[in-house]
C-alpha cells in the first residue's frame, strides 16, 4: 500500500511540474488579457472627453471592448492549457447565434438606442412626440427613451420606436 502511494505521489509529482509551465503561462495570458482591458476602458473614455462624443455611447463602446478582451483572453487561456477550445468557439457562435434570436426585441432596441446616441436626432431637454408618447427628452439609455410629461409622469419609450416611426422634435431653447 505505501509503495502505491509512493509511486502514485512521485506520478503526480512529475505531471505538475510538466503542467506548470503551462499553468503560468495560462495566468500570464488571463492577467494580461484582464489589464488590457482595463486599459482599452480609459482610452475609450479620454477618447470620448477629447472628442467630445456622447458619454453614453462611450461607455457602452468601452464595456463592450472590455467585455470582448476578456472573453478572448480566457478562450486563449483555455488553449493555453492545452485545451480544445474549437468545440468552445464554435459552442460560443452557436450560442450568440441562438440568443440573438431570442433577444431581438432587447437587441434591436439597445442597437436603435446606439445609433439614436450616434446620430442625436434629439437632445436631452427637447419635446418629442412620437407614436402616441409625447413628452420632454429626460434621458437617453441603450433600451428606453425617457420623456417626462408632467412632474409625477414619466414614459419609457423603446428606442426601436422612436427609431422606426416619425418623431416630432421641438428643440429647447
Amino acid at each position: 500500500m505505501d509503495a502505491e502511494v509512493a509511486t502514485f505521489a512521485e506520478r503526480f509529482r512529475r505531471d505538475l511540474v510538466a503542467f506548470g509551465p503551462r499553468l503560468a503561462a495560462a495566468a500570464v495570458v488571463v492577467v494580461a488579457s484582464w489589464v488590457a482591458a482595463r486599459v482599452v476602458g480609459v482610452l475609450v473614455r479620454r477618447f470620448a472627453g477629447a472628442r467630445g462624443l456622447d458619454p453614453d455611447l462611450m461607455k457602452l463602446l468601452g464595456r463592450v471592448a472590455r467585455g470582448t478582451l476578456v472573453v478572448f483572453g480566457a478562450v486563449t487561456a483555455l488553449g493555453t492549457l492545452g485545451l480544445d477550445v474549437s468545440a468552445l468557439v464554435a459552442g460560443l457562435g452557436l450560442t450568440g447565434f441562438a440568443l440573438g434570436f431570442a433577444l431581438r426585441d432587447i437587441i434591436s432596441n439597445t442597437l436603435a438606442g446606439v445609433l439614436i446616441l450616434l446620430f442625436r436626432p434629439f437632445q436631452r431637454g427637447d419635446h418629442v412626440s412620437v407614436a402616441g408618447a409625447e413628452g420632454v427628452v429626460a434621458d437617453v439609455d441603450l433600451r428606453y427613451t425617457t420623456l417626462v410629461v408632467d412632474e409625477g409622469t414619466r414614459v419609457l419609450v423603446p428606442n426601436s420606436t422612436l427609431f422606426t416611426n416619425a418623431i416630432r422634435v421641438q428643440r429647447r431653447r
